[in-house]
């Protein structure tokens, strides 16, 4: 007795439905994972901006001779915040905030206030929130 060959090869429905369940199971794994990863970069990013502002703050209080209750914009410290002769007060904003602005992610008060995330500020737990320390 002849056993027929078909010329079809291919994979069978189990198979394929295997394969998908795996990756399924993976990308259950791994999103959460980079979830978390990008909100503690976020956040170590926009402490580093807070201990960026704070710098600048103080150096402007120095140099100009104000005292630590007087007031302080953005524009005050753009100077002083580097990159350049003209600042970063335009580059420099929360990388979580959609507004993409220093005056939507910051709040800055006078020279003995620490400057503040309004992103994510000290309304939200600890574990999240972008305080400068």
């Amino acid at each position: 007795m002849k056993i027929q060959e078909s010329g079809k090869a291919g994979f069978t429905l189990v198979e394929i439905m295997i394969v998908v369940a795996i990756i399924g199971l993976l990308s259950a794994i791994a999103i959460p994972n980079f979830v978390k990863a990008r909100a503690s970069s976020q956040q170590n990013a926009c402490i580093s901006n807070l201990h960026q502002i704070d710098s600048a703050i103080q150096e402007w209080a120095l140099e100009q001779h104000h005292k630590s209750t007087d007031p302080v914009t953005s524009g005050d410290i753009k100077p002083y915040l580097g990159r350049g002769v003209n600042g970063s007060n335009g580059n420099l904003y929360c990388p979580a905030d959609a507004g993409t602005a220093f005056a939507s992610s910051y709040t800055i008060v006078n020279c003995e206030t620490a400057p503040v995330c309004q992103i994510f500020g000290a309304a939200v737990p600890t574990s999240t929130a972008h305080i400068l320390n």
